[in-house]
Formats: C-alpha cells, structure tokens, sequence
C-alpha cells in the first residue's frame, strides 16, 4: 500500500544516497518504506542528536545532500543542538521527523514548528495529498539557502494510502552569484589595481570558496600576483600551492606565520566571514593593510573591510584574474622562508605535572597518522592541538561539528557520517574528555560504522580546560571545571575498539602496530591521551586576553 510515509521515503530517496538515524513510533513506517522500497542506506545511530550531527559531517565530507530522521517529541527535542549546529554553518540537510496528529497535540507532544524555527531551520508538514510534492519542496529549499530543513510526517497521516507516488520535478537550483552593477565591477578592478601594486599581497580563502570550487581560480590568482596564501581552519587545502601557505589564520595560525600576515600590505578574502577567531579578535591585518572581501553575505562582515564584492567566490576570482592582465609578480612569497614560519612549537614531553605536553603529542601524531586522512572534530580547548599540527589535503577533510554554534559533545557521531562519506580514507577523531562524554553513546556507533578505518584521540586532561583556563585563572571556583579520571581505553576496548592508554609520546607507537595491520583485520583504535591541563593553547589565550 503506498502510503504518505512511502511517498516521502521514496521522493527523498531521489536525493539523498544516506540516511541516519533513531527509529521511534513517529518515524517507523517512514523507516520502513525506506528500507524496503529505496537504495538508499540508513544507517542508525543510538543518540538523537548524532543523526543530525552524522548527516551534517556527511555532507561537509561529500557535498552531497544528506538526511537524518528521528520521531516526535523527545526525540525531535533532542536534535535541537545540533540542528542549530547546522543551520549557522550553512549544511543542507533534511531531517525528517514525525509530528503531532493533524487532530490536535497530544500530552507528550510540543510545537516542533516553533522550536525549529527558533533556531533557524523551516519545517515542511507533508498531507495526504501533496506528500511527494513537500518533499521535493524541503530538499529544494535545503540546497538553495544551505540550511537544514525540517521534513514533519503528523501521526495520523503516515499509513494514509495516498495511491502511486507522482512523479516529481527536480529542484530547481540558483545559478551562481555573479557581479551585479557598476558600483561592483568597479570594485573588482580596484581589487585587480592594489594586487597588482601590492608589494606584500596576501590571499586569505574559507570554506565558502571551497564551496563555490574556487580553489583553481584562487591558485591562479595567487601565481600571477606572488600572494602568499592563508586560510580559515576550515579552508585547509583549498590552495594548491602548499610551499606558499601560511596555514590556518587566527589563532591557531603558527606565530612566525601570523607576523607574516601582518606584514601584508594588500589582503583579498575570499569566501571567510572573518569571524572573531579568524581575525584575532581584530589583530589579523596590520592598520595600514588594505582589506578586501569577496563574499555572498549581503554586506562585509567585519569593520576592517575596506571594499566589498558580493559574489560567488569562484565567479569573482575570475573576474579578478582577467582584470589584472599581465600584471608583475610581486615575488613577495619567494622571499620568505614560508615552511619555516609555519613551524609550530615542539613542546617538552611531558610538562610539569608530569603528564603529556599535548604538543609534543600532536607533532608525534602528524607524523604517525595516514596522510589520506578526514580530520573531524568536536569542539572545546583542544581544538588548538589538531588544527595546528595536522594539515589536511582539502577543505572536505577537515569537518568541525560544533565550532559554529560553540557546542561540545558532537564528536562521535561525526565519525560515522564522514566514514561512509569518505570509505577510502581513515577518519581521525579529535575531542576532549567532556565532550567525549557527552557523547559517548555514539562511540558505539562509530566502532561499528569505522571499523579499521577509524581513530580517535581524546585529550584528557580530567577537566573543562575551555573553563578552566579562562575563568578559573579569574578564580573562580574550579570544582565544576573539573571531571574525574575517566579510562576511555578501557571503556573503547568494552565497545569493541582497541583503545590505549598514552602517556609518553613513545606510546603512540600503538599506531604505527596498528596501521601495519590490514584494515579488515583490525578493530577501531581509541588513544586516550592523559595530556597535562597546564599548557594553553595560543588561540586560548587569544580569547581569555579579549575575555579580560
């Protein structure tokens, strides 16, 4: 019988190759018709929450649309964080839930509408007669605004029969974003003119322009001016010149690096919002830097921009590159020993306390792990080690669930989306003890989903270190800050993985063992880190200076 249920799994089906999820009473023929009349996977997660999260590092590994599904009420409440994740780093997904009756709420039931829309994602409620149609209507919306929509099946509407699914347009899509006006062709030849007379020009690249594929453009933009190039952390690799990149602005840029940066005379951003951490809380560019910003936000969106371009990225970098005809190389970037600035500080050891330096740790680990690597993170103070140490080959590598919406505890479940959408590479992830533990139900999953492919690094330093560096050095009490020693090796191996304890950085040597072993034959590998909660991350000491 081909229900409202089976015409929404069916439509979707036509988009999206992955779903993930938790199956509940509002979902379950949902499920079901997915399962039994599509192609597409579905792969369960044991946390709410995780679906979305899964399905967002899906995407941000792929590019490709991807979909998640929980039931109502709880189970919908438990997806909020990460929906909000979602919407504010622009990933088009379609999460698909069941909803209240159309017969009025029920005692456990809440307005989901609302609540999605607090957070900035649009609910689409599918009826009996216009099933298929809504469907197409949400995974258009998805793609073109790049936001996450919200798919609602009411309860007693999901075994209607509503007879053969319909065929179904295909989502219209916009076209790129080109320059629009005079006032804007005339900025892109100023832009063209200072790269041009630059003595010290700089590109700096997001994860905009990587959208947009405007790494080839920006590459050859960069040759024809002598640019140095930097990127935001996540516009690693867009540049296909590594020998001329400063790495990651901000800070989690290398010090030598970001002197560099301040001695740019001209700088051309390119698909980056220059949020507060890009910009160093606005110690980036020197003063008298000329700051211009190519971007589809409707206006600049920092204070430091002088000219603005709205415009995709790839679109405008060509626009750039034929205005500045056969303009000289400034041969800024073959002066300047670029590797040399990169180099980031080797640390001790073992610090003070006698636990592990987490830098010593990190460059250790940029050396042992697999250079086809998917870097995917959770958020808190250790985002500094990864960032710093461990480049990545492109921007689809590095996938930071949480940064957007300043969330921890997304962290395994992002495992399992960027899995199955890179199954040739390892995913490596990289968290923290608290956020660890908030998701610790989805470690399951990803032993399950990774297998021999997956690697996870907790930095545990037994605290908040976030917290703890920046309100416990205020003296503020540090009981709340702290966590109890927690054997995350040993509740790895109890899940299936091969998990170790690290407390010298000799005892990384357990993934040079494991890394000799065949993928099939070996389980998914957890290091628990016993790293010291003494050494700050610079880019931590960026933001308590700018905390006061």
């Amino acid at each position: 019988m081909p229900t409202v249920s089976a015409h929404v799994a069916i439509t979707l089906a036509a988009h999206v190759d992955h779903v993930f999820g938790v199956m509940g009473n509002g979902n379950a023929y949902f499920l079901d018709a997915l399962t039994s009349q599509t192609a597409a996977r579905f792969t369960p997660v044991r946390h709410e929450a995780g679906a979305v999260v899964a399905a967002d590092a899906f995407h941000r590994s792929s590019g490709r649309l991807a979909a998640a599904t929980t039931t109502y009420g709880a189970g919908f409440t438990n997806t909020l964080t990460a929906l909000a994740e979602a919407v504010q780093a622009h990933v088009p997904l379609v999460l698909v839930v069941g909803d209240e009756p159309t017969s009025g709420p029920r005692p456990w039931d809440v307005d989901q509408i609302a609540m999605a829309s607090a957070v900035g994602a649009r609910t689409y409620t599918v009826g009996r007669a216009d099933a298929a149609a809504t469907t197409v209507i949400a995974v258009e919306h998805a793609l073109t605004y790049r936001v996450p929509t919200v798919l609602a099946i009411p309860y007693d509407v999901a075994v209607l029969d509503t007879g053969p699914v319909p065929e179904t347009p295909a989502p219209r899509l916009p076209a790129p974003l080109g320059v629009r006006g005079a006032f804007a062709d005339g900025v892109v030849r100023e832009i063209a003119a200072a790269l041009a007379a630059a003595r010290r020009p700089l590109l700096l690249a997001g994860r905009g322009a990587w959208v947009a594929g405007a790494g080839e453009a920006l590459g050859a933009l960069a040759d024809a001016t002598g640019a140095l190039t930097v990127t935001t952390a996540l516009g690693r690799g867009i540049f296909p010149r590594p020998e001329f990149d400063l790495g990651v602005a901000g800070g989690f840029g290398a010090k030598d690096a970001m002197e560099l940066v301040r001695e740019a005379d001209v700088a051309v951003v390119v698909g980056a919002a220059l949020n507060q951490f890009t910009m160093r809380f606005g110690e980036l560019f020197a003063p008298g830097c000329r700051v211009f910003q190519v971007d589809i936000a409707p206006a600049a969106t920092h204070p430091h921009v002088g000219g603005y371009v709205r415009g995709d990225a790839a679109v405008v970098a060509e626009q750039i590159l034929k205005e500045l005809d056969d303009a000289a190389s400034s041969g800024w970037r073959e002066s300047v020993d670029v590797a040399a600035a990169r180099r980031q500080e080797p640390g001790d050891g073992t610090a003070a306390d006698g636990r592990l330096d987490p830098r010593s740790a990190a460059a250790r680990l940029a050396e042992l792990l697999p250079e086809d690597r998917v870097v995917v993170s959770d958020g808190g103070h250790f985002l500094g080690w990864s960032n710093m140490y461990w480049p990545v080959s492109a921007p689809d590598r590095a996938v930071m669930v949480g940064t957007a919406f300043q969330a921890i505890g997304l962290g395994f479940p992002s495992v399992v989306g960027a899995a199955l959408a890179r199954p040739e590479s390892t995913v490596v992830l990289t968290t923290g003890d608290g956020g660890g533990l908030m998701a610790l139900s989805d470690l399951e999953s990803a032993v399950r989903v990774a297998g021999g492919r997956g690697i996870a690094v907790v930095w545990n330093d037994g605290a908040y270190s976030a917290e703890m560096h920046l309100y416990g050095r205020k003296g503020l009490a540090q009981e709340p800050m702290l966590i109890p020693d927690v054997d995350f090796a040993g509740v790895a191996t109890a899940l299936g993985a091969h998990g170790v304890a690290v407390r010298s950085v000799e005892d990384l040597d357990a993934l040079t063992a494991w890394r000799a072993r065949p993928v099939t034959e070996r389980p998914f590998l957890l290091l628990d880190l016993r790293v010291s909660g003494t050494v700050v991350a610079p880019f931590w000491e960026e933001i308590a200076r700018a905390s006061g």
